[in-house]
C-alpha cells in the first residue's frame, strides 16, 4: 500500500546570504521543511554558516 502524502509540508532549501557578499569559495545551505498553506512567502532564519563560523541570515530559495 502506499504511502500517503504529507499535505501541505514541502521541503525548501535556505542558503546564506552573507556568504555571496564575502567571496569566500563554497556555501552553507540548510534543508527543512514547512508548511505551504500557513507560510507561502519565502521563510528567513538565523542558522550557523560553519565557513564563516557565524550565525547568519538564510533566505529560501527555488
Amino acid at each position: 500500500m502506499a504511502k500517503k502524502s504529507k499535505g501541505n509540508r514541502v521541503q525548501v532549501i535556505m542558503e546564506c546570504t552573507e556568504h555571496k557578499n564575502s567571496g569566500k569559495p563554497g556555501t552553507s545551505r540548510y534543508i527543512t521543511v514547512k508548511n505551504k498553506k500557513n507560510t507561502p512567502e519565502r521563510m528567513e532564519l538565523k542558522k550557523f554558516n560553519p565557513i564563516l563560523k557565524k550565525v547568519t541570515v538564510h533566505k529560501e530559495i527555488k
